[in-house]
């Protein structure tokens, strides 16, 4: 079933990609894998998935210990700093950094590993009270000081949007992250290019395709609904 899912997820990428007139291949489809089994991800590894998304630092560092290696892990849920050891030697992308302290300790981590980690910038755009995030003010500040760092390479922004019944209600919140990205790109310094967005969830993925998203973070689309009293 997973594996079905997958698939259907993916045509519909395509198709919302080439009604934007974009190429799907510049979608990343991530596979949010939270609370369920290690069973379904090898199902969709054995799919050809290699791109899986963990909210929690504990569950993304066992599943990562028994999965295969070329499995790219992407940090999509709150961070909090001093968990950021267990995962520097591996992740592939943090999606969710809100602050110089945590791009800080990213950056000391990292050297510790020998590594530089990408990272995107959470961006509260819908500026929702229950959500993580700079706001759209503060985040040219923050892009400027990470591109300080030695270690830490900005990628480009996620956002996390309302919950609605409508997606198209979402649309204005996937086009100003967008637009927050064009300007940030216009003030880059050596033509650095913060190229990834990272919008889209199950219930909206195919406006934010069609609104520019470079990642879509689906979960229960692909798994079927969470079962978070395991």
């Amino acid at each position: 079933m997973v594996t079905e899912n997958l698939e259907a997820v993916r045509r519909e990428i395509r198709a919302h990609a080439e009604k934007a007139g974009r190429n799907p291949d510049d979608v990343l489809l991530l596979a949010v894998s939270k609370t369920k089994p290690e069973s379904d991800i090898r199902a969709l590894y054995e799919a050809g998935q290699r791109d899986f998304g963990e909210n929690y630092v504990q569950e993304l560092c066992e599943k990562q210990s028994h999965l295969p290696k070329d499995i790219r892990w992407h940090m999509i849920g709150h961070l909090q700093r001093n968990k950021v050891k267990y995962i520097a030697p591996f992740v592939a992308l943090i999606h969710s950094v809100d602050s110089r302290a945590l791009a800080d300790t990213i950056e000391k981590e990292a050297a510790k590993a020998g590594r530089i980690i990408p990272v995107l910038i959470e961006v509260n755009v819908a500026g929702e009270t229950t959500k993580f995030g700079v706001t759209p003010e503060e985040e040219p500040s923050l892009a400027g000081y990470i591109r300080s760092l030695s270690h830490v390479q900005l990628r480009g922004f996620m956002t996390s949007a309302p919950i609605v019944q409508d997606p198209e209600e979402n649309r204005p919140v996937f086009r100003r992250l967008r637009q927050l990205s064009v300007d940030i790109n216009r003030q880059s310094i050596n033509n650095e290019k913060t190229d990834v967005l990272s919008m889209g969830m199950s219930d909206d993925f195919t406006v934010a395709v069609e609104e520019g998203s470079t990642c879509v973070r689906v979960g229960t689309r692909i798994f079927g609904a969470r079962d978070y009293s395991r």
